[in-house]
């Protein structure tokens, strides 16, 4: 099975990993799922770094595709075709956030399995996202 992580999930992963949920855990550890993380996430950490409102410890956004990889995370681009349809994505209101929006969009598309905290996700449910 595939699964896509939010970007807080990865940040979680490295530097507060008590955070995420043992269920969710389990999952990223099992070596016959594979996990995602796309350059949107890279995106938004090295645009909040840039802004002052995420601290990275002891490393800085540039190093963070490599620690992917030591990770087993692979990084998997968002394809043209999925960035063109995604007008298809309701506008919804009360979630605006553009990389989380994307990062959903990708998930429909190719029907993976997105790993996030967030409980706005479960809005775009009935849209086909999956969520663990």
């Amino acid at each position: 099975m595939t699964y896509v992580i939010d970007t807080h999930i990865f940040l979680w992963l490295i530097f507060s990993p008590e955070k995420v949920v043992a269920e969710k855990l389990t999952v990223l550890k099992n070596p016959q799922h594979k996990v995602i993380i796309t350059p949107i996430s890279f995106w938004e950490i090295s645009l909040k770094y840039n802004l002052g409102k995420l601290v990275l410890e002891n490393i800085t956004p540039d190093k963070l595709p490599q620690l992917a990889g030591l990770m087993d995370i692979t990084i998997e681009s968002i394809d043209a075709k999925c960035m063109a349809s995604f007008h298809n994505l309701p506008v919804n209101r009360s979630h605006k956030d553009p990389f989380d929006r994307i990062i959903i969009w990708y998930c429909i598309c190719n029907d993976y399995t997105l790993i996030s905290q967030d409980s706005q996700f479960s809005d775009y449910m009935s849209l086909g996202l999956k969520v663990l």
